[in-house]
């Protein structure tokens, strides 16, 4: 037995080794064969002599040839590779201000559930269809294909696109299954939100080094690849189909078995996949990804012959700049799960903040969790003060309707309207908060400082005082600046009932403030106080509470309308007040 190492040029992945190595042991006296795409070499024992030229056919009929690669720099040096990835991001920049302009965000942002990432990975799969999933299935496509025209001599161009069909289709029935048995994989796991922000900035990293590779400015990148071992593809027998007699299920097969040759953005799919934890979205997730792929694969021969030459470099750098944007996006989205702030990211200030009022010894926030978000996401709370947050949900089927905090021990599935979370900060710093996917984010500042504990706590102090207390004068002090409440004439409003609630309505503005501001409402039945903001508000009389009906503490924003809702349970005459307890109007229970 004897050995001699042959140098080949063109492998890129585990896909050419296997091809190469197929070939070559089809040569008489050849016993084994191990072929490395990493080192450019094809390990050959056999018994003899061996036959060069047998040998350099072969290599030929995989697709490849003899000869030994040039070393592969780790930076490249061409110009014109720097004008060509400017030029990319150019065009990349316009490609997002026509979708933005399109409204294609917003629109995904009305997916139901946790679907809004779809078209995102729909795009990956486009670009994967003409890039790396190409390179690896597309010698299988075009296999089944010259088998089929082989046995069909005398078939049409529609017909000789069948194959390609069936191929895809298997692909893509394969992907949703198998997507969908991963994903409940996934929930069997109830992986915590540090192993989902471990997972998806895992993606983000394997997306951007396939993203450095598309834009071939370090072409040392080009000897890293991501597929599972050969192993898996001599198990499937994929081999063993291409050469076998054609049928349109051997070709769905073929398409199907095509799960477990992965390259790196299918990996990535699929580590995202099992980070949803639901059967559901790990199948339309893979799913719509082998949908994207398709464009590329079907197109395998025609889009080559398109893109070529200069035109496809400036092509996959394009493509390589829009997939490194979307990775940095997962890999910040995998950062907010961890809790961690991203370099990019700014330091929120240390000053009180007006989205947070004292209620009774209790810091109350309220947030909106919309299709898009949270607002506001920024607040600034009181190291070992009771913190009663509430998100009011106005859109349950959104990414963000799944909220979770790995620094508050919370992940839960907002319902539709007021949800009410109670924590008490035991330490400075910054708490974090995001969608289950770190898509949506927010923060609480956590601060220890006397300056905030004195004000929150006169706030509190005062707002739980008697609304006329004599303290405050006829000038309505007690600190509201120019806020401050004026000599107003009671008015009487209407009390309209809809359905089986009391309706009061009302206007604000700095100089008449609320009118009307005396309602007279029946007991043991809802009321709905709507008060229409026609300014902004000033100072603490820019606030508005109902002591004794509600706890809540409003703001005034012009164009905007607080509402109050309460049903009240005892008979009596109760204030509307601003925030420090100043008396600017009555509610009468009878």
């Amino acid at each position: 037995m004897s050995n001699e190492k042959i140098h080949i040029k063109g492998m890129h992945c585990r896909s050419c080794e296997i091809l190469i190595e197929e070939e070559l042991k089809k040569i008489k006296g050849i016993n084994n064969v191990t072929v490395s795409h990493k080192d450019g070499i094809a390990d050959i024992i056999f018994e003899d002599k061996l036959n060069y030229f047998d040998v350099k056919n072969a290599v030929e009929n995989a697709g490849y040839c003899i000869g030994e690669s040039a070393k592969l720099p780790f930076i490249s040096k061409n110009k014109r590779d720097y004008l060509d990835l400017g030029l990319a991001f150019f065009i990349a920049t316009v490609l997002f201000i026509i979708t933005k302009k399109l409204g294609l965000f917003e629109l995904a942002n009305t997916v139901k559930g946790s679907y809004s990432s779809l078209p995102v990975v729909f795009i990956i799969g486009l670009v994967a269809g003409i890039s790396t999933c190409m390179a690896l299935v597309g010698g299988l496509v075009l296999g089944i294909s010259a088998k089929f025209s082989k046995q069909n001599p005398q078939s049409s161009r529609i017909d000789k696109f069948v194959p390609h069909v069936y191929f895809n289709l298997g692909r893509i029935i394969s992907y949703f299954i198998f997507g969908g048995i991963i994903g409940l994989a996934g929930s069997f796991f109830q992986l915590s939100t540090s192993v989902l922000g471990l997972l998806t900035i895992s993606v983000g990293l394997v997306m951007l080094l396939l993203g450095s590779q598309l834009i071939d400015i370090f072409p040392f990148l080009k000897r890293i690849s991501f597929t599972l071992p050969k192993g898996i593809y001599k198990l499937l027998g994929i081999k063993k189909k291409i050469e076998g007699e054609y049928s349109n299920k051997g070709a769905s097969l073929l398409g199907a078995s095509t799960f477990f040759l992965p390259c790196g953005f299918t990996q990535a799919m699929q580590l995202y996949a099992i980070s949803t934890g639901s059967a559901l979205q790990g199948a339309l997730t893979l799913g719509v990804f082998a949908l994207g792929t398709t464009p590329g694969i079907l197109s395998i021969g025609g889009l080559t012959s398109i893109v070529k030459g200069e035109s496809s470099k400036l092509f996959f750098k394009t493509a390589g700049v829009i997939v490194m944007l979307l990775a940095i996006f997962n890999v910040s989205n995998g950062l907010n799960l961890l809790g961690i702030k991203p370099v990019f990211a700014t330091n929120p200030h240390s000053s009180i903040d007006k989205n947070v009022r004292i209620v009774k010894g209790v810091q109350v926030v309220n947030m909106t969790q919309k299709a898009n978000g949270y607002s506001p996401n920024k607040f600034t709370i009181i190291k070992g003060v009771p913190v009663r947050w509430i998100v009011t949900s106005e859109s349950i089927y959104s990414c963000a309707s799944s909220i979770v905090s790995q620094q508050l021990g919370i992940r839960a599935s907002l319902k539709l309207g007021k949800n009410i979370f109670e924590f008490t900060p035991t330490e400075t710093g910054i708490i974090r908060f995001s969608c289950s996917m770190g898509m949506y984010n927010g923060s609480f500042t956590v601060v220890d400082d006397s300056r905030f504990d004195t004000s929150l706590k006169l706030q509190d102090s005062l707002s739980t005082t008697a609304p006329n207390a004599p303290s405050c004068g006829s000038s309505g002090g007690c600190g509201c600046g120019g806020g401050s409440k004026k000599n107003l004439t009671p008015t009487t409003g209407e009390v309209l009932t809809v359905g089986k609630t009391q309706v009061l309505k009302a206007t604000y503005s700095v100089n008449t403030d609320i009118k009307p501001n005396k309602f007279s409402v029946k007991v043991g039945i809802p009321v709905k106080l709507q008060i229409e903001a026609l300014e902004n508000g000033q100072g603490c009389m820019g606030s508005v509470t109902l002591p004794g009906l509600s706890e809540i503490v409003e703001g005034f924003s012009k164009g905007k309308t607080v509402v109050f809702e309460f049903t009240p349970t005892k008979t009596g005459t109760f204030p509307i007040t601003c925030a420090m307890g100043i008396p600017r109007g009555e509610i009468v229970v009878k």
